[in-house]
């Protein structure tokens, strides 16, 4: 395409976004997938339809927050957002957002501040549990049925099970599974050629390193290894990590959730270390693996490495980055659920919707989210931005296309992407553009399949009681754990004697009673046994 037209187009494009912005005044009903300059007049003259009883009278202004950046865009396509709600709910939405940069200090100013604020995002990883727990948001069982009816129907019972702190719902929950178990990304060519076998469990994983050091020379993991030989060590065992920093404190299985442990007491990391002991001495790792700040996908990058550590979404953009980059390069992924053949979703409050304290249109709020959850018009336009502009839909009806094709060779286009992770439902999801990782699919309909309730995650605790043993652990754990693990003490026994007496002395079965308590109670309270 010449420079003129594509000076044409950007005008056009420009345009399109002005109009918008424009028609944002008016009375004409948008469809949420185009821009307002294409919508025909309903023939509406502005006055909100009467949702059930609930009295619309009062024109309002909700004050949302989002974390992370806006697009250049959003100021139009929420311009289109608020046109569509004032003609139906006489609602509109100022929608804010954080930032990225020193976003957890201005989160917790947000909320601890008293300014008012309608909705705001809510994450584990934002401390939901903690802010719930002290305060900080509305529990909303109550409003949930009344003004958001459709959103109450909708989400699994498991979700609002995951929303409760102290027996309330405080969130609304995304209603989209997520699975991100632990993996490796190994050169699946290498495997064909040397005629390996399948990697399908620990032995099979143990002969690829073997044949990739004897037959290729290179050091299979080769950079920084330890998150390869942990995340190994953890599933293998099925040993899941309880209560945020612990260190050392994990259930020693999914079906076993009460026996919590420090797991360098138990038999299985005694084994384990052994056999890191001679996997180290094969030279399957560096020994300054510890020190290194090399990644080990930078060398299987450049033919020195062959294997990876990655959760499942890292290992598509990592073997999608590397088809670009390095096409002659055949990878593959073996996710480490495959050990126990189950896999947890991550929590639905890894990503959700909250209402803060000093909310002053709490009713409204939910009323916006159950439009923006459930109708089409709402999702697709906040979700994806204009059809037409930021995408095209394709002859299936479900996928979408970026760079829609009046803009394929605008250099200008970028794809609408917010943080709108908080109100994802899997039912209205798009189907993602062609060019994503092809085993996607296949892994995720193994995930589901073999999908177990995360009752884990929910065990968030304060360790200001034990915070003196828990510092004291976990130094342990780095000064004499991290080379055990690694298989860098030559004397393993005696090492791991040492590793033993040290954690006692640092307070580690007080921690672990500490950790116990908690979750006890937090299994009491969802109802594990």
């Amino acid at each position: 395409m010449n420079g003129k037209i594509k000076n044409l187009f950007s005008v056009v494009i420009s345009s399109l976004l002005v109009i918008s912005l424009l028609a944002s005044c008016g009375g004409n009903a948008g469809n949420g997938g185009k821009a307002a300059v294409d919508q025909p007049n309903t023939g509406n003259t502005g006055s909100p339809q009467n949702e059930g009883n609930i009295d619309l009278s009062e024109k309002v202004e909700l004050v949302w927050y989002l974390l992370g950046e806006p697009h250049k865009d959003t100021e139009a396509v929420v311009a289109e957002f608020n046109k569509m709600l004032a003609e139906e709910l006489n609602t509109t939405v100022k929608l804010n957002f954080t930032s990225w940069a020193d976003w957890e200090t201005k989160y917790n100013l947000l909320l601890s501040a008293g300014e008012r604020i309608d909705m705001i995002f809510a994450s584990t990883w934002a401390n939901y549990y903690k802010y719930a727990a002290q305060g900080a948001f509305l529990p909303l069982d109550d409003l949930l049925p009344v003004y958001a009816p459709e959103t109450w129907k909708n989400v699994p019972e498991q979700d609002w099970k995951e929303a409760k702190v102290n027996g309330k719902i405080y969130a609304v929950p995304s209603t989209y599974p997520e699975y991100t178990p632990d993996g490796i990304v190994y050169r699946e060519d290498w495997r064909k050629e040397l005629e390996l076998p399948e990697i399908k469990d620990l032995d099979s994983i143990e002969a690829y390193l073997d044949g990739v050091k004897r037959e290729k020379g290179v050091t299979p993991i080769n950079g920084k290894a330890y998150n390869e030989i942990y995340t190994m060590f953890r599933a293998y065992y099925d040993f899941l990590h309880i209560g945020g920093d612990s260190g050392v404190v994990v259930a020693t299985s999914y079906d076993t959730p009460r026996d919590i442990v420090a797991y360098p007491f138990t038999d299985e990391f005694e084994q384990w270390v052994k056999k890191m002991r001679t996997w180290a001495e094969k030279g399957y790792w560096n020994s300054d693996t510890l020190s290194s700040q090399s990644e080990a996908g930078d060398a299987i990058k450049v033919g020195t490495g062959a294997v990876y550590w990655r959760n499942a979404p890292g290992a598509g953009g990592y073997i999608m980055g590397q088809k670009t980059d390095n096409p002659d390069i055949e990878l593959a992924y073996f996710p480490f659920s495959r050990f126990h053949n189950y896999v947890m979703p991550t929590l639905s409050v890894q990503n959700a919707m909250a209402i803060p304290k000093s909310a002053k249109y709490p009713e409204r709020s939910l009323m916006v989210l159950d439009k923006l959850r459930n109708d089409p018009k709402y999702y697709d336009l906040m979700t994806y931005g204009f059809e037409g502009v930021h995408y095209d839909i394709s002859e299936d009806g479900r996928t979408i296309v970026t760079p829609p094709a009046s803009r394929a060779d605008d250099p200008d286009y970028s794809n609408y992407d917010i943080a709108s992770w908080g109100w994802r439902v899997e039912s209205m999801q798009r189907v993602k553009p062609a060019g994503g990782w092809p085993e996607f699919d296949n892994l995720l309909a193994e995930f589901r399949e073999t999908s177990r309730p995360n009752i884990f995650a929910g065990v968030m605790m304060d360790y200001e009681p034990v915070r003196a043993e828990q510092a004291a652990v976990n130094a342990v754990m780095q000064q004499y754990g991290l080379p055990l693990m690694m298989g860098l003490i030559t004397d393993v026994e005696k090492g791991l004697e040492t590793y033993r007496k040290q954690l006692e002395a640092a307070g580690v079965h007080k921690l672990v009673d500490y950790v116990k308590e908690k979750a006890n109670a937090h299994f009491d309270a969802i109802g594990v046994k």
